[in-house]
């Protein structure tokens, strides 16, 4: 007979528990009758009741239809011996339970194995039933199946089953949990769980098998030898129990709640539309409310709708192995289970570091992909989103140094335990190596799209890498280091990036500014026009004129990619709108404000192509990563303020040639206030030019240059590319704050004095007019008619210019003092500009 099969017990069996044959046919015989008569103590009518009962829902059993008992066959084979909740709710087990009270200890305590080793397997007994508030329909599976003992059991063996008894409801959770998260949806992580536990409940089956084997054969088989051989395994799958409640209940429960509760505030109105399309109704609400509990149930949150899977699944099974480090069970169980269950997420991160692909079907990893950016927007020159945003990582942190993350994207933290959801969560193991390993792969994916295949022999001849190994992360590091220096190598050499940002420095910085004098001298008939009117055309032809002739060496290289555009917004304009953080205009004010906005639109006059005129440049993939429409416009930014700057004191010279002439120099002795006012307008234009070639050289001899030494220095002992990205960032960002136009007061008082400057030199030929109209009055001059007019136009421009020069050097001298050091030499230059 085969040994795992019921059976008669042997002879041996019969002799341990020492009854003669006879004896032992008599207590079999009566536990027979037990199960079969009433109790002796029992009255007559109710012996009847009971039996009629009994026969009736007997037959009502029998005779029903098959479906639910098939359904519990299939959720547990074994599961022959449980009759249906529906036919017998009260009843459960074989039979019906038997008090325990007359038979002896030996048969109490072979009854128990018996049933034992069915509740091991989740499995309902005879007298180890279901706990009565048990419901297969209703309650979570995950929680595992609560057994209970017959009360009628003696207290010396019932001390021993509820010591046991645990392991059946660990089985049945840990059971369900397998069966659960093995479905598509939960990850590849969770599939390496479920095996890695599924092969710890192989071995837990086969000591069940040696346990039933032993009681079908060992006459010496008892209680006390049960528990001595799962006694380990009750820690071993407490332990795992312990971790799956915590993956189940590592979601947000409050969601269903809260929709149901927001569902029942609807108005009447909307109730009734619902019903008339068919979506109102508690049936309706019923199955919606089904619906969400079954997404809590499976692990899906409710706030976010992310499963628990991925990092987060790796972070919970470290942190509970860090919590319990004092076990060594603990530590054993749970260690090999992170090393089984991020057998995949190491593959993924192998997969990513060494060749740039990532392959993560369901959104497991901590590298998150924007397919919607691809190469097909290079053409618009938006590289900066292509390089920043096609691979990001989940949690939103974007440089090992900054504070800073991006917000869009990111899943709000789980209601329980704070951790961000699935993949979003990095294990901690991986926390220090998270921005290596999305470099890593970014670098490769660039050089990739450079059309440079990458060797593929860099995967270590060990194959069985884990989180917890210290090979992974020498991996992890050579992949780093040497994908960094090759995309350095391809963009220092092969494209020569140095070159190029020196080209930028001629161009934009005016560093050999004579090709912009030339264009400017050629293009002054069209630069006086509106910004609107301008032909962005014949600026660029006479660009090209001026660069045929007077650019040579390095810069004729890339003189094609230099090109004339014309700006929608004033320089100024635009620059306070980036720095203002905090509006002028207050809430309570806003009407009156946005009318003022509008008023000065209105009023406002169109701009001048030489207000409008900056400059362009071209660069092609993978240069653009650094050279990007980012950092071009703080390229042009600067250019426009130095072309600002140039165009005014090119405008006050040309006032200064003008005032050369016999109108300025004639003597008129007859004529005092004429000669006054002549030299209070010379001394005015000698000041303005004075402030404005002050400004442009502290700007290009001790901003610009400076900068540009110390960013070359910087560039030959770079050794990162965002190291690369980043100094060349900073550099601009330094040029823009050493040369003011990031302080809104600064800025505000710099720009007006240059306005005023250039207002004072376009008056030029009114001055000369002027000078001319009270020459001719020289003889008598108190006929003069422009006296008082000419005398109030001059008051003005030199009450604007000093009040603002003041302005402008207090606010130079505040933030020299206390936020820009590198303001200082420009207070020592404004102060050589006297205020008369």
């Amino acid at each position: 007979m085969d040994p795992y099969t019921p059976r008669t017990r042997p002879g041996t069996r019969k002799k341990n528990l020492g009854l003669s044959q006879k004896e032992y046919t008599k207590i079999t015989g009566t536990i027979a009758s037990v199960r079969r008569h009433r109790h002796p103590e029992d009255n007559l009518d109710d012996e009847i009741s009971r039996n009629h009962l009994s026969q009736e829902g007997h037959s009502k059993s029998h005779n029903d239809s098959s479906f639910i008992a098939e359904t519990s066959f299939v959720r547990a084979p074994l599961n022959s011996r449980v009759v249906s909740s529906s036919t017998a709710p009260k009843s459960k087990g074989k039979g019906r339970q038997e008090s325990l009270d007359r038979v002896p200890l030996d048969i109490q305590e072979a009854l128990m194995l018996e049933d034992l080793l069915f509740v091991l397997s989740g499995i309902e007994g005879t007298y180890i039933t279901y706990h009565p508030d048990y419901s297969p329909e209703d309650d979570d599976p995950l929680q595992g199946i609560r057994f209970i003992v017959a009360p009628s059991l003696d207290s010396s063996l019932n001390d021993l089953v509820e010591r046991i008894l645990p392991l059946g409801m660990y089985y049945t959770a840990i059971f369900a949990f397998i069966e659960q998260r093995s479905h598509l949806e939960f990850g590849l992580v969770n599939h390496a769980l479920c095996a890695a536990i599924r092969e710890m409940l192989r071995d837990y089956q086969t000591l069940l098998s040696q346990l039933e084997h032993a009681f079908n054969t060992s006459a010496s088989f008892s209680l006390q030898k049960l528990w001595f051989y799962v006694h380990p395994t009750v820690h071993t799958l407490s332990l795992i129990y312990q971790l799956i409640l915590e993956l189940a209940t590592a979601d947000d429960p409050g969601n269903d709640l809260s929709s149901s509760s927001s569902s029942s505030d609807e108005d009447d109105e909307e109730a009734a539309r619902n019903e008339a399309l068919g979506l109102g109704g508690a049936k309706l609400k019923a199955v919606l409310s089904e619906i969400n509990k079954t997404d809590i149930g499976n692990g899906l949150s409710g706030s976010s709708g992310i499963a628990v899977k991925g990092g987060e699944v790796l972070t919970i099974i470290y942190e509970r192995m860090q919590n319990m480090s004092g076990d060594p069970t603990a530590t054993a169980i749970y260690g090999k289970l992170l090393k089984q269950a991020g057998r995949p997420y190491v593959e993924m991160l192998r997969d990513w570091v060494s060749n740039g692909h990532l392959a993560d079907p369901y959104e497991e990893l901590l590298v998150k992909e924007s397919k919607f950016i691809d190469r097909g927007i290079l053409e618009m020159d938006y590289t900066d989103e292509y390089w920043e945003r096609r691979y990001t990582l989940r949690d939103g942190s974007i440089s090992p140094g900054s504070s800073k993350r991006h917000q869009a994207g990111i899943p709000s933290p789980r209601s329980v335990g704070g951790r961000l959801p699935g993949g979003a969560c990095v294990p901690p193991l991986l926390e220090s190596w998270k921005h290596k390993i999305l470099l890593a792969g970014k670098y490769l994916n660039v050089i990739r799209e450079c059309g440079i295949d990458m060797n593929k022999d860099k995967a270590p001849a060990d194959q069985n890498l884990s989180m917890d190994d210290e090979k992974f992360y020498e991996f992890i590091e050579d992949a780093y280091s040497h994908a960094n220096k090759t995309l350095l190598q391809l963009l220092l050499n092969d494209q020569e990036l140095i070159p190029r940002l020196r080209s930028l420095k001629r161009y934009f910085f005016l560093s050999q500014s004579s090709f912009l004098t030339h264009m400017l001298d050629l293009a002054s008939t069209e630069l006086r026009k509106s910004s609107k009117s301008v032909s962005v055309a014949k600026l660029q032809s006479l660009l090209d004129l001026a660069l045929n002739t007077d650019v040579v060496g390095e810069d004729t290289l890339y003189r094609d990619d230099l090109k004339v555009t014309i700006a929608e917004s004033g320089l100024y304009d635009f620059l306070l709108k980036v720095v203002t953080v905090s509006g002028i205009v207050k809430p309570e004010e806003g009407g009156l404000g946005e009318e003022e906005v509008k008023k000065e639109k209105e009023e406002k006059k169109p701009m001048q192509a030489i207000d409008a005129m900056t400059f362009d440049y071209n660069v092609k993939f993978p240069l653009s990563l650094v050279i990007s429409r980012k950092t071009i416009l703080r390229y042009q930014l600067l250019f426009r303020f130095l072309l600002h700057l140039k165009h005014v004191e090119q405008a006050l010279s040309n006032m200064w040639i003008e005032q050369k002439t016999t109108p300025w120099r004639r003597q008129v002795p007859t004529h005092p206030e004429f000669m006054g006012w002549r030299l209070r307008v010379c001394l005015l234009r000698a000041r303005m030019l004075a402030f404005i070639q002050q400004i442009l050289a502290f700007v290009t001899f001790e901003v610009l240059e400076p900068n540009w030494h110390a960013l070359e220095a910087k560039l030959d002992k770079v050794v990162t590319v965002d190291q690369l990205l980043r100094d060349h960032v900073d550099f601009l960002d330094t040029c823009l704050k050493e040369s003011m136009l990031t302080s809104s007061k600064l800025l505000k008082a710099c720009s007006k004095l240059i306005v005023v400057c250039q207002t004072f030199a376009f008056y030029s030929a009114s001055f000369t007019k002027s000078a001319n109209q009270a020459i001719a009055a020289a003889e008598d001059p108190a006929s003069d008619p422009s006296k008082t007019k000419r005398w109030d136009v001059l008051n003005k421009f030199e009450t604007n210019f000093n009040h603002w020069f003041q302005v402008h050097l207090d606010c130079v001298q505040f933030y020299a003092s206390s936020d820009n050091v590198s303001l200082l030499p420009l207070v020592v230059r404004l102060n050589s500009v006297k205020v008369a």
